[in-house]
């Protein structure tokens, strides 16, 4: 991966609120109840006393060699962004990356797989972008989207990076440096993307994988993909190409995944 380094930094821990929260076979449809009674053998930690998901929630820095420093995601922001209606807010993004070092100014880029708001809420606060020498790097498609539905995200999140120049709309695939670049991994939202180090060797993988049953099947779908069935097939294809290469997700119990080791565990 030609030295590049990649730091996973927890924003947060916790379950859904009350207002998205749903039994986890709803929550993931398809799913059958000897995968869950697996799952909560194999996985424990991602289970809360009542059997609730819980979530980790997951930026990464991506450190280039004489090069950008890259964070992936922004995280749920303040207490009062767009994601407290349903997330563990605040974030402690800021805080984790003060731990390695970095202050927001010290990022060059952000890219946004997606502008849901755990994985965009945290690139703005009061109006203002919190890491303001960064480009934010989104998918046109996902704009689009955006745009056509508005929102809070669309209003506190993406007007202000938008008046101060700092949000750059791709189309398809972005290099971002040697060994790093952006491609289009649509379904749970239709401009969803992610970030490729290596010849496959990495992928953060934003919301392709959200819990480790869909690693175990990934036909298994989630209630709040778009498009369920391309989300399906996306992960199918993402993971069938992964094999031998490191899944960076930020929903997961852990931040990195050996492909190989998930599909031999769970019968893939």
């Amino acid at each position: 991966m030609s030295g590049v380094e990649i730091v996973p930094l927890c924003d947060a821990v916790g379950p859904m609120g009350e207002s998205l929260r749903r039994p986890l076979p709803e929550t993931f449809p398809g799913s059958s109840p000897a995968l869950w009674e697996r799952l909560r053998e194999e996985v424990p930690q991602v289970f809360g006393p009542d059997g609730e998901w819980v979530l980790r929630f997951h930026c990464f820095v991506l450190r280039v060699p004489e090069g950008a420093t890259i964070l992936v995601d922004t995280g749920l922001g303040p207490e009062d962004s767009p994601a407290a209606s349903w997330a563990p807010v605040p974030g402690g993004l800021l805080g984790a990356l003060a731990g390695i070092g970095l202050a927001p100014g010290d990022i060059d880029t952000v890219v946004l797989t997606h502008l849901h708001s755990d994985h965009a809420a945290g690139a703005a606060a009061k109006g203002e972008p919190v890491f303001p020498n960064a480009r934010h790097i989104v998918q046109r498609t996902e704009l689009d989207w955006l745009e056509g539905g508005g929102g809070p995200v669309l209003d506190d999140i993406v007007r202000p990076l938008q008046r101060a120049g700092l949000l750059h709309a791709v189309s398809g695939d972005t290099a971002l440096a040697p060994d790093v670049a952006i491609v289009p991994t649509p379904g749970h939202t239709p401009g969803h993307q992610s970030v490729i180090v290596g010849d496959d060797a990495l992928v953060v993988a934003g919301d392709v994988v959200l819990h480790p049953a869909q690693l175990a099947d990934p036909s298994v779908t989630y209630v709040y993909d778009e498009d369920a069935a391309a989300a399906a097939a996306t992960r199918a294809a993402l993971l069938a190409r992964m094999r031998g290469g490191v899944l960076a997700a930020p929903h997961l119990h852990v931040p990195f995944v050996s492909v190989p080791d998930v599909w031999s565990a769970h019968g893939g």
